[in-house]
């Protein structure tokens, strides 16, 4: 079996993880341009871990400015079979409260202005998105968030919209009609790009307010969402570090095949691929396109 490898991305508010040991931030080349940060190389008892602020350390990267494909391949050259994402989200439904976590098993993209495949001309590949998040990871959060008594709800669909504005209110009531239950920036097509990767993927939604639809809340602002990160942000480091000390050290097989998805995906015959589309997906797709 592999060697299990963690990768944390953390999102708003999340841009370190305390209790690790040899901790080195290493610069891991791209052929996709350059990722968000340099990725720590460290371990938890034993356990290889593998961290990436989302939007760089002192957040200088909007989500629609975040080069997604590039990060996914760093952490993917950096040895990663599992990955978490550690998010702010907003609440579309009362249930969610600040302060809750939220492990979705679906998504609904709205983003429309990145760039959400590693495949295209010169290669096509078209992997299943159907159970976009591998089950035994969300198991595993679920556990851990319980054992550290951090109140969490597993399942539900995350609505990922392009920002960097908030929704308006006509959004966020179309978004609660479609029963989305949060709202965030980065989970697409980050999602997407992991599962073309071929590594098991997870979301840890942080609830920092209510949308703009709650009539008995302030519309959203930076200000509120910050107060309400401070204490998300503690609470997402112990269960992370929980997660990690449980973790399995060898990768199990992903029962939906998260990491096995390009076995059947790609479409492009040997003869007809371009050799340097090829070199650019050597980390990526190397597995299956030799």
């Amino acid at each position: 079996m592999t060697e299990s490898v963690l990768g944390i991305v953390g999102g708003s508010g999340f841009y370190n993880l305390p209790g690790l040991s040899e901790p080195e931030w290493r610069h891991v080349e791209s052929p996709w341009g350059l990722p968000s940060d340099d990725v720590l190389f460290a371990e938890i008892d034993g356990l290889q871990i593998r961290f990436l602020p989302r939007h760089g350390r002192g957040h200088k990267l909007p989500p629609g400015g975040i080069n997604y494909r590039a990060n996914i391949d760093v952490l993917k050259r950096a040895g990663v079979t599992d990955l978490i994402s550690v998010s702010a989200c907003g609440s579309l439904k009362k249930k969610y409260k600040p302060g809750d976590f939220v492990l979705p098993d679906q998504y609904i993209d709205r983003t429309f202005a990145r760039q959400t495949s590693f495949f295209g001309k010169g290669c096509v590949a078209h992997v299943a998105m159907g159970d976009p998040v591998s089950p035994l990871l969300v198991k595993a959060l679920e556990k851990a968030a319980k054992a550290e008594k951090v109140k969490v709800h597993s399942g539900g669909t995350y609505l990922a919209m392009e920002g960097p504005q908030f929704s308006t209110r006509a959004e966020s009531n179309l978004y609660r009609s479609w029963n989305c239950d949060v709202i965030g920036m980065t989970n697409m097509p980050e999602a997407k790009l992991a599962r073309e990767a071929e590594i098991c993927y997870a979301s840890v939604a942080m609830v920092t307010d209510y949308d703009c639809w709650h009539d008995d809340h302030e519309d959203v602002d930076v200000a509120a969402i910050l107060a309400v990160m401070k204490n998300n942000t503690e609470k997402a480091q112990r269960l992370v570090g929980r997660l990690a000390r449980d973790f399995p050290r060898e990768h199990p097989a992903c029962p939906i095949g998260s990491d096995r998805a390009l076995e059947v995906a790609v479409i492009t015959p040997v003869e007809a691929r371009d050799p340097e589309v090829l070199k650019k997906l050597d980390a990526v797709a190397g597995r299956v396109l030799g």
